[in-house]
């Protein structure tokens, strides 16, 4: 876990020769140590010297120009970021909205009024006062839950209260490091492996299963076989922070070239601001405002969604530790940090009316950390397209087109996923770990495997047993004991364990 909120004091370190003259690190201010891309050898030795130069401060201030600049690559990671976005909360208001029987314009102006939320949000903790948080995104493992909370009698807005509640606990007690610093890198590596595999996997068959609905299945196979070449050319030329936006300029340019149908559908506008408009009993969800009962229905819920984030949060740090120099550990994505924002921006968008769960937003970090790129620039690109796609309304119809999507989530979250995971798996016994996460995955769902694994790790049953033997009573067996106790037992009472039916009467 990277000591972020701790080490603004730490030594500097250069990443390479052209940066070893700021060996004074905190001496000197950023704008003092900074220096123009032109005195660098190359584009990635001036990005290296960038990040070991930041100096981010939490719960202060963090300005533009003077604790970091905007480069180009930003730019791509908040497209990513925005694309994603629309997704992501596209398929969480339309799960709600078929489970609840409300009409299609529902989705449409929620995934607007969740933009113009997050947006807000980003620009105040990650581009401003929390410059290590990660952007609070959508936590996609949620969606295929919403139709049981919903059959349970389940109520959206104490859905999400009580996610911010429990995460600001865990946040606050630094439950979420703890967790991350007794997941070995056998077990994290698995557990990318696995998302990365599934992810891709599922994507590719959205495309083919879109390309046969409109009677060109071949369409699918040229967009993905030339997604393949070009970013293996990315991968060669050593641009592949690029693979995103070229990816979906390729897909979407040879689906339209070859005869698929597209048009823009959503005009511009701006959704309903008023939160008494959404929770109405005859408007916006149509539910009215929930009962303490409603509260009790959800919790286990809550519970799961909160514990689901820690591997989900380990897995997108994953990828500024191994994409970032040395020394550089006070640039890493903060955990509890990230778990902070996270919560806040829960809290309030479930009593303004979104749709949206958060969690961490991994459209954005990947591409980010592949360009080596900080998380604030690039945060504040990502709220400005946020807005844009939300009062301009055409890019959200590019955004959810299936050629320009599924590419987009493969190259831009997927593969690199793959990518980290087996780059984590190269040494010693990881492998050993990484094997069983990806079977009891299988079995489950990523939390079990995640947790189930983690204690078999570290019990020193499975993986290094000398990294084992290191670790104190606690950290060994009674923490992850108590996680996989606990995270059993919800899934049990809401009915996720396959073949055993819901402990809670009525959920299955």
């Amino acid at each position: 876990m990277s000591s972020t909120s701790e080490s603004v004091g730490a030594p500097n370190g250069a990443a390479n020769s052209a940066g070893d003259d700021h060996s004074a690190g905190d001496d000197q201010s950023y704008q003092q140590q900074h220096r123009a891309s032109s005195t660098f050898e190359s584009r990635e030795a001036y990005l290296e010297h960038e990040l070991t130069i930041m100096q981010p401060k939490r719960w202060r201030a963090n300005l533009p120009g003077r604790d970091y600049r905007f480069e180009p690559e930003d730019s791509i990671a908040a497209m990513a970021a925005t694309i994603g976005k629309v997704v992501m909360v596209g398929a969480i208001a339309t799960t709600f909205a078929t489970s609840l029987g409300l009409q299609e314009s529902f989705i449409l102006e929620n995934v607007r009024y969740e933009l113009i939320i997050a947006a807000f949000f980003i620009v105040v903790f990650s581009g401003f006062i929390l410059p290590t948080a990660n952007l609070a995104g959508t936590h996609g493992p949620l969606i295929p839950i919403i139709p049981i909370v919903v059959a349970a009698g389940g109520h959206p807005m104490a859905f999400g209260l009580l996610i911010g509640a429990l995460g600001l606990i865990l946040a606050i007690s630094k439950g979420g490091s703890l967790l991350a610093n007794l997941t070995s890198k056998g077990v994290c590596g698995g557990l990318l492996l696995y998302l990365g595999f599934v992810g891709t996997a599922s994507q590719v068959k959205k495309l083919y299963a879109w390309a046969e609905s409109i009677e060109m299945a071949h369409i699918a196979f040229v967009v993905i076989f030339c997604t393949i070449i070009l970013y293996a050319l990315l991968e060669h030329w050593r641009k592949r922070w690029l693979a995103v936006p070229l990816s979906c300029l390729l897909g979407g340019t040879l689906a339209f070239a070859m005869g698929a149908p597209f048009e823009f559908q959503t005009a511009p506008g701006l959704p309903n601001m008023n939160p008494m408009y959404w929770w109405g009993e005859d408007s916006g969800w149509m539910l009215g405002l929930p009962t303490i009962e409603s509260f009790m229905v959800v919790l286990p819920f809550a519970i799961l969604a909160v514990a689901m984030w820690s591997p989900d949060f380990l897995g997108h740090q994953v990828f500024q530790k191994i994409n970032y120099p040395p020394r550089t550990e006070r640039v890493h994505m903060s955990i509890d940090d990230t778990m902070t924002s996270a919560s806040f921006r829960q809290t309030v968008g479930s009593l303004l009316g979104g749709a949206n769960f958060t969690s961490s937003w991994g459209t954005y970090i990947v591409p980010a950390a592949i360009a080596k790129r900080p998380i604030p620039a690039g945060a504040l690109l990502t709220a400005l397209f946020c807005v844009i796609a939300a009062l301009w309304g055409y890019p959200m119809d590019l955004a959810i087109w299936e050629p320009v999507l599924c590419v987009a989530l493969v190259v831009g979250v997927f593969i690199p996923l793959l990518e980290a995971g087996m780059e984590m798996t190269r040494e010693g016994k990881t492998t050993q770990s990484a094997a069983i996460v990806v079977f009891s995955s299988v079995l489950v769902n990523p939390a079990f495997g995640w947790s189930l694994t983690m204690l078999l790790d570290n019990l020193g049953l499975i993986g290094c047993k000398d990294r084992s033997a290191k670790l104190t009573k606690m950290n060994r067996w009674i923490v992850p004991s108590i996680m996989f106790v606990i995270l059993t037992s919800v899934m049990a009472m809401v009915g996720l364990l396959p073949g055993i039916p819901a402990l809670i009467s009525g959920l299955n």
